[in-house]
């Protein structure tokens, strides 16, 4: 009998996507990757994945190549880890009658100020926001805001184009860079709209939702402005119960209103007082390793879980008793333009922390780094466990400072930080 498939469409380079091809082996299914360059995933040549060459882009060239496969074997489920490919895998699964969301509500909150009008209309609280089609519109909606705004394009991931503006200049340089882009970092269309939004200085969070479940509350940590690079996540976070039932009712309305509800949704949401806010919610499971914490910390398998729910399968969203308790990672970036020197050294001394159970450097020694814009400008990372979030984030912390840090050299003087841009590129 041959065994089904699971297609994927695209991919993340690192984390879920290699992980939803395991998941789906672990379950007797066969995963493929559709994907206009496979060799973009290293994971997929070394993992040995069945690939299929397409262009993603070509709505007509996807669904013929589908098409053939589902001739020939059995498609069980449609999935994909990119941000980018979301709907149109959520528009596959429908054409063939498989699980998973609506495509037209995945579509509607991949635009961010499409997402924000309809949270809005819902009374689900946001920042103060205007969508802008050319720099004055930016700057009159930056005017009628008031004090400093967020920048960044209305469809993104990574905190790739998000700046803080804290003046008329800084809001048309920016407005002006993001609208100019006809094609994102994946060659996708641009919309050629950007929102500038309220910057809200609470704490920040995300809530990890599973169809209309809040399964746990992150803590992050964010880089300084104007950038808002993501510097580690903390599972679960600790909170009062009061703020704690804001942030998850809130996500939780939150995408009932914008007609989610299955699968994973990554809602990220700051503190305004008491008040949780929408940051924004993907349609997606959420990247920077959180599905890992959560996993550590309380045994519950999130990209399991999207994947047994692509394929039509129960989900158990129970988590295991000899989970850790919490878990934590942070990131390694650069304050100063610095070269990675002894990462093997490093490496080895992040590891040897107690509580540390993963430790790594993206680049090889000699690699020149520098302060990072997005996601990409990340370095490393170290995670460790504990029985309470105080116990992992502090060996966290240590095995950053006094292991992976340890491998960067300033080019300049100046003590190697963690900040914020590789010069060598990374694919989204």
């Amino acid at each position: 009998m041959t065994a089904p498939l699971l297609l994927l469409v695209e991919s993340n380079t690192t984390g879920t996507g290699r992980q939803f091809a395991a998941r789906a082996r672990d379950l007797g299914v066969v995963p493929v990757l559709l994907s206009a360059d496979p060799g973009r995933y290293p994971y997929a040549a070394e993992d040995g994945l069945r690939t299929v060459v397409v262009d993603t882009s070509d709505g007509d060239a996807l669904r013929s190549a589908v098409a053939g496969l589902a001739a020939a074997e059995p498609v069980a489920g449609v999935l994909s880890s990119s941000e980018y490919y979301v709907a149109t895998a959520a528009a596959l699964a429908a054409d063939l009658g498989l699980p998973g969301p609506s495509a037209d509500a995945v579509r509607a909150c991949r635009d961010k100020a499409a997402q924000r009008r309809t949270l809005a209309a819902a009374g689900v609280p946001v920042p103060l926001f205007s969508a802008a089609g050319d720099v004055a519109e930016a700057i009159a909606a930056a005017h009628w805001i008031g004090g400093p705004v967020v920048v960044k394009p209305v469809q993104g991931s990574g905190s790739l184009g998000v700046r803080l503006c804290r003046d008329r200049d800084e809001v048309a340089g920016h407005a002006a860079g993001l609208l100019a882009a006809t094609v994102n970092e994946r060659g996708l269309r641009t919309p050629g709209v950007i929102l500038v939004e309220q910057y809200l200085t609470g704490r920040e969070f995300s809530v990890e939702v599973f169809g209309e479940e809040a399964v746990v509350t992150v803590a992050k940590h964010v880089g300084a402005p104007p950038v808002f690079v993501e510097t580690g996540h903390d599972v679960p976070a600790v909170l009062p119960a009061a703020r704690s039932a804001a942030l998850t009712d809130t996500a939780v309305r939150a995408v009932r209103a914008l007609g989610l509800g299955w699968g994973a949704a990554h809602v990220e949401l700051r503190l305004d007082g008491d008040t949780a806010r929408v940051i924004e919610v993907n349609p997606r499971l959420a990247g920077g390793m959180i599905p890992e914490l959560v996993r550590r910390a309380r045994g519950i398998d999130l990209v399991g879980a999207q994947v047994r729910a692509a394929l039509g399968a129960d989900v158990d969203l129970a988590g295991t008793p000899d989970a850790a308790g919490a878990a934590s990672i942070r990131f390694l970036t650069a304050g100063t333009d610095s070269v990675l020197a002894d990462v093997t050294a490093a490496g080895t001394a992040a590891r040897a922390v107690p509580g540390v159970v993963d430790a790594a450097l993206y680049r090889p020694a000699g690699t020149e780094v520098g302060p990072a814009e997005d996601f990409r400008g990340r370095v490393g990372h170290v995670i460790a466990t504990g029985t309470a979030p105080g116990e992992s984030a502090a060996a966290a912390d240590t095995a950053l400072t006094l292991g992976l840090a340890t491998a960067l050299t300033p080019l300049t003087a100046g003590p190697p930080v963690a900040g914020a841009a590789a010069r060598e590129a990374v694919p989204v």
